[in-house]
């Protein structure tokens, strides 16, 4: 049957959002991975993709241990490391310091993370936790979008 993609059988995917709003308390990390399951849970979908996407460029996602606090605390001093702040060699400093060290930090993360729904939930390793990196000293609320498709 030339000039056909696929079968006539074949269901094509649907995709729900939610919207997150996380208030951070400046630099540091929010675990948000009960936020995404729950989103994850609402939509219904029993075996699909969940892409997690931060509307900002000082703030980013990453998926790490969420049972020993040393690992933050190690992944923000190896960061501070990369990119300092105050660091002389920056032009962009319009909002301080912190400003153009934290979309250093953004660009060196991840804005957006894919995670599998398996069964209608994340399937994420034992350890693992989704979290939001804030790069700014000063709190902030970030827009988060949860789009789930199956």
């Amino acid at each position: 049957m030339a000039g056909r993609l696929w079968p006539e059988s074949v269901k094509l995917a649907t995709m729900m959002h939610q919207k997150l709003n996380v208030r951070t308390s400046g630099r540091g990390f929010v675990e948000i991975t009960g936020q995404i399951r729950q989103a994850v849970s609402d939509t219904g979908v029993v075996d699909g993709l969940c892409n997690v996407f931060i509307h900002h460029t000082s703030a980013s996602l990453i998926i790490s241990e969420n049972a020993d606090p040393d690992v933050l605390g190690d992944l923000e001093r190896f960061m501070s490391r990369l990119a300092p702040d105050g660091d002389p060699v920056y032009v962009h400093t319009a909002e301080g310091p912190d400003d153009m060290p934290a979309h250093v930090r953004s660009i060196l993360t991840q804005t957006h993370l894919v995670i599998p729904v398996v069964q209608g939930r994340c399937d994420l390793g034992t350890w693992q936790g989704v979290f939001v990196w804030e790069h700014r000293h000063r709190p902030h609320t970030r827009q988060i979008t949860v789009s789930v498709v199956d």
